[in-house]
């Protein structure tokens, strides 16, 4: 008896088996998700910039900081006169209290 060797025999092409539609691949969901978020944010970014712009500044905005670091200094000049009032009270040891 003679054997056939398995290279000769014909063989049915083997199905590729069905993956689906598109939208059922969570990898496919995860490529264009990634782009789709950035858009949604880029379109939220635009809408607060247009619905919101920034304010404008004051043509004496120089004027108004020169008066601020004034009164910071004038604040900062009292500051040894508060500090000194502040620890007038302070004992410098610790008493007990009386039961």
């Amino acid at each position: 008896m003679a054997s056939i060797p398995l290279m000769n025999t014909p063989q049915r092409p083997e199905r590729e088996p069905d993956s689906g539609p598109w939208w059922r691949h969570p990898l496919m969901w995860m490529v264009v998700g990634g782009p789709a978020v950035v858009v949604v944010a880029a379109i939220a970014t635009a809408w607060i910039a247009m619905t919101d712009p920034d304010p404008v500044i004051e043509p004496d905005y120089y004027r108004k900081g020169i008066e601020i670091n004034q009164t910071l200094e004038a604040q900062r000049a009292l500051a040894p006169a508060q500090q000194g009032r502040n620890h007038a009270n302070t004992p410098t040891v610790d008493m007990p209290l009386k039961p």
